[in-house]
């Protein structure tokens, strides 16, 4: 349960909550106390945040996260293996100068619990099957709305969590389906939950991956908590001929987010909504102020003068990061999101939405300077919102002390990396309009999010077949950039086309919800955007620009192979497709999709 549980209504937009014909005066009553108990909380709690400004920048070392092999050596060989992993209430130090703060952790223990949580390490093709045990105490530490689709109502007891592998490629039943939550020891549970271990087969491509919490309306704030962690697929038969930097020290994660403090080292989360008589706590987009990465504020990470392989997500709520270095180092992309790239790219910068990943070499040989300052400069909300110019705590990620002496290197970037079966669009089956819309109150504040014009209880639209690949073309009629991540399929941008007379075009879609009757070739006449090129492989999410139609393919199948699954695809709960910033997520922009034979 959360603090101030609000009973408040908003008949079309949930299951769970009164009925408004039969409730209209306690309704009304209880808005009005949740309103008053949620701005009195607001501002007692704004009193004691935390200015930023005031933690000195680069003084904690960059942790390694523990790491946990999914697997266990027998006579030599590779096994499968289980894993009892929890989810625990403990306090976490953020920053030298920070008191403890109470999070949510994933670990094998209390005492071993981390945020982020361990890197679980898998290796190709055999099994890994995890328990995800929630060990978490009855009230959350962060406020939560209940006029969102949530799976917390007046007569859930416990915090629901249900862990999603991000990237990964496994059966609906051991997806993370936001419905198939649970609480501690299992007494509550969703309406589609089904067993309490996960089987991930690890028969996908090599790559990089993260687990989340996924709890239907709690996934913003089950993250913000802690509940996040890093999972590798390692191939050493493709991988180690490529001769790319290993070994934990060259081969590091790096898991970056913002958060907001309060001065007892609290995590601050506004709990007023933008529109309080409708959503008391909701707000569109959560922003930090303190820059994180592996679980420290601004760390420091001295390295060699040698090449070292990073593997960057982007573990923020909304808050996009365009990466670069201050002394002009270079990135070398070799992967993005769970793929790697077929051949390396070098770039200045990098732009990555929330859940994105970049996978880079970094040459620390090549600079002329001792310290390499790895900085932002994204707009928050991106790409319109305010600019992180001239902001130093936001505008500046992680520092790295480069060592004099140079180092004899044998690590390498090959010229190629790995090939994947080109895309055949003679093959496509099918071809679907995804729509993003954004609704608003009186006063012009955002009330929901809604996937083609539609909340996430409504039926399946999307049933594409196991084996196929399909065209979507994702129509994103708001003014911000949506990350847009699909479960189980993969994606491969082709083209951004801008819409033309887009108020024409939004008055008609809003009203018809229908972009063929729309005649939406009449509107995609605008300019062209060209896709990156170290994005131009096979990812998982894709950031759609405001404004714009952006054309991707959907492979349902192992890309690597073109296989089928080796598993069942169809079977229930199904899989979803949504934004991937968590507080749009959170309230309606997500959709379920049926894989049928």
């Amino acid at each position: 349960m959360c603090k101030f549980l609000f009973l408040n209504n908003l008949e079309q937009r949930s299951s769970y909550i009164l009925d408004m014909e039969t409730t209209m005066l306690f309704h009304k009553l209880l808005t009005l106390l949740a309103i008053f108990g949620a701005l009195a909380y607001s501002s007692s709690a704004s009193a004691n945040i935390l200015d930023a400004s005031k933690l000195e920048m680069f003084v904690d070392e960059l942790p390694d996260m523990p790491r946990i092999m999914a697997y266990q050596i027998v006579g030599g060989a590779s096994k499968s293996k289980s894993l009892n992993i929890g989810m625990f209430k403990k306090k976490w130090k953020f920053h030298r100068d920070l008191p403890p703060t109470p999070v949510y952790a994933y670990g094998l223990t209390s005492r071993t619990a981390t945020v982020p949580g361990p890197t679980i390490e898998a290796h190709y093709g055999i099994q890994t099957y995890v328990t995800w045990q929630n060990n978490l105490p009855p009230n959350h530490i962060l406020p939560c709305d209940l006029t969102i689709p949530t799976a917390l109502t007046n007569k859930t007891s416990g915090i629901p969590t249900v862990a999603h592998l991000h990237g990964g490629i496994h059966a609906p039943d051991s997806d993370g389906n936001p419905n198939s939550w649970f609480t501690a020891r299992f007494e509550q549970k969703g309406p589609t939950w089904t067993s309490k271990g996960c089987h991930y087969p690890n028969n996908q491509q090599p790559g990089n991956l993260w687990y989340h919490d996924h709890a239907m309306g709690l996934t913003r704030v089950n993250l913000l908590a802690g509940l996040l962690g890093v999972y590798i697929i390692r191939d050493p038969s493709i991988e180690d001929p490529l001769g790319l930097p290993h070994s934990n020290e060259f081969d590091r994660p790096l898991v970056v987010f913002d958060r907001s403090f309060r001065s007892n080292g609290s995590l601050y989360l506004n709990s007023t909504g933008d529109n309080p008589s409708i959503h008391p706590r909701w707000q569109p987009e959560y922003f930090g102020d303190v820059i994180i990465v592996n679980g420290k504020a601004w760390p420091r990470l001295t390295v060699r003068k040698r090449k070292y392989r990073f593997r960057i997500i982007n573990a923020s709520n909304a808050r996009f990061f365009r990466f670069f270095f201050t002394n002009g180092l270079k990135f070398i992309h070799v992967a993005s999101d769970s793929t790697y790239l077929e051949k390396p790219v070098s770039t200045n910068e990098t732009l990555l939405g929330p859940s994105e990943i970049t996978d880079v070499i970094v040459d620390f040989s090549q600079s002329n300077s001792k310290v390499a300052i790895l900085a932002n400069d994204a707009a928050y909300p991106y790409p319109s919102g305010d600019p992180v110019d001239g902001d130093e705590v936001t505008s500046k990620v992680m520092k790295f002390i480069i060592l004099p002496n140079q180092e004899v290197d044998t690590s390498r970037v090959p010229k190629t990396l790995i090939k994947y079966p080109a895309v055949d669009l003679s093959s496509v089956t099918q071809t679907r309009y995804i729509s993003m819309y954004e609704y608003a109150s009186s006063t012009d504040e955002p009330t929901h999010l809604y996937m083609n014009g539609k909340p996430y209880k409504a039926p399946v639209t999307e049933t594409p077949k196991v084996g196929s690949t399909e065209v979507w073309y994702v129509i994103n009629l708001t003014e911000d950039n949506h990350p847009l991540h699909i479960h189980l399929g993969l994606i491969k941008v082709l083209d951004q086309t801008e819409l033309v007379q887009l108020k024409e075009f939004k008055t008609c879609m809003t009203k018809l919800n229908d972009a063929i009757k729309c005649n939406v070739g009449n509107y995609t006449r605008g300019k062209k955007v060209s896709v990156p090129d170290h994005e131009k492989g096979w990812k998982n999410v894709y950031k759609m620009s405001p404004g714009f139609v952006t054309k991707i393919v959907v492979r349902f199948s192992y890309i690597h192979t073109n296989a089928s699954y080796a598993f069942d695809p169809t079977i229930e709960p199904g899989y979803v497709y949504h934004c991937h910033i968590l507080d749009h997520e959170d309230n309606d922009m997500m959709r379920p999709f049926k894989v049928i034979k």
